[in-house]
């Protein structure tokens, strides 16, 4: 039997010109001329109505401009035949460096870019023609921007909700993500966690089939990282799909059923977490010790084909086949001069490892 997609990306291309790539400094004049509610001088609804056709101003894109790498004709190529797939009821997270294509590429599936090839599905149907059925089955989190400043935490998300049919109880909600206290407050006067918590509560509050999640933990605290991560695999278990951009390995790792590599525009790496880490370095034995030990008379102790080196000081990797025989050996060799081996382990490869081999950068918010 098949398997049931809620996003399928194929061949996806995204080049912008030099001059024309978006900046994140807000609202463009369109959206200045249309004012807060995203409606056109006409627009017989003000900016707090519900049931304006469109999305609320909430929800509206605040575009990143893509830092990919440039084409022979100066253009940038944010994204470059990239193709990948969504099941339905699963956790995807989307890894890349800054300016892999990771934005653009959830922009488009979001319908706030039009590609310039390739073809995207969500839910089986365009983001773009298709706009007006997907809103009410796709809530969107974004990382920053796109808020009222001025109206209040439990107004904004009674409006959002106001523009579903079942939604949520947002009162409820609001205690589920600690912002009770906060729902009379301002936007712009909350903390930076409280936004975030704030984002989330409006990108479900509707009941979502799908919902897209850019860094929900950015910026945190353990408590708040905690919450999220408990909605998160609730939403999961309802059988909710949720793709999600992170900076955070553990939060990957914790999460996904499936994570996509991106970097240049492409895909260079997709599975689970235990998929991708598997193999690489599984032959790496590591302890701690006093610094300075003679490893020319460990290696002797050891099978051939092993390696040993010391990096930082006091702290020693033996490389090779890692099995009973070479862990007695090693811990033979330390009891026999008087050595204790502290933090003795068999390295496991984590995400963080796969990711910067593949692409040579460290993930940093």
């Amino acid at each position: 039997m098949a398997e049931i997609l809620a996003v399928s990306v194929a061949g996806l291309v995204k080049t912008y010109s030099a001059r024309s790539v978006p900046a994140r400094s807000g609202p463009g004049r369109a959206d200045r001329r249309r004012g807060a509610g995203g409606r056109g001088r006409r627009g017989r609804r003000g900016p707090l109505e519900p049931g304006a056709g469109e999305f609320p101003a909430v929800l509206a894109p605040q575009l990143t401009g893509p830092t990919a790498h440039s084409t022979a004709d100066g253009r940038i190529r944010a994204v470059n035949d990239l193709s990948f797939t969504v099941p339905v009821g699963s956790v995807t997270a989307l890894l890349g460096p800054n300016g892999a294509g990771k934005t653009t590429t959830v922009e488009i599936c979001e319908g706030f870019r039009a590609a310039d090839a390739g073809e995207v599905r969500i839910l089986g149907c365009d983001p773009i023609a298709d706009a007006t059925q997907l809103r009410p089955r796709v809530g969107i989190m974004l990382q920053s921007g796109g808020m009222y400043p001025g109206a209040r935490a439990g107004e904004m998300l009674r409006l959002v909700a106001a523009h579903h049919r079942h939604p949520l109880d947002p009162a409820a909600l609001l205690d589920r993500l600690g912002l009770t206290d906060s729902a009379a407050t301002p936007f712009r006067r909350l903390s930076g966690g409280q936004q975030q918590r704030l984002s989330l509560a409006l990108a479900v509050v509707g009941r979502p089939e799908l919902v897209f999640l850019d860094e929900p933990t950015a910026g945190l605290d353990v408590a708040g990282r905690r919450t999220t991560w408990e909605l998160i695999e609730e939403l999961r278990a309802a059988g909710v799909t949720v793709v999600l951009t992170t900076h955070a390995m553990d939060e990957a790792e914790r999460l996904a059923d499936q994570v996509t590599i991106i970097n240049h525009g492409r895909v260079v790496a997709a599975g689970s977490p235990a998929e991708l880490t598997r193999g690489g370095a599984e032959g790496q034995l590591r302890f701690r010790a006093p610094a300075g030990l003679d490893l020319a008379t460990l290696l002797l102790a050891l099978p051939d084909g092993t390696a040993a080196k010391e990096g930082p000081s006091g702290h020693y990797l033996v490389e090779g086949t890692v099995d009973p025989q070479l862990l007695a050996a090693v811990t033979a060799w330390c009891a026999g001069n008087g050595v204790l081996a502290e933090d003795l382990r068999v390295e496991q490869r984590t995400l963080e490892d796969v990711f910067v081999e593949l692409t040579g950068s460290e993930l940093r918010p």
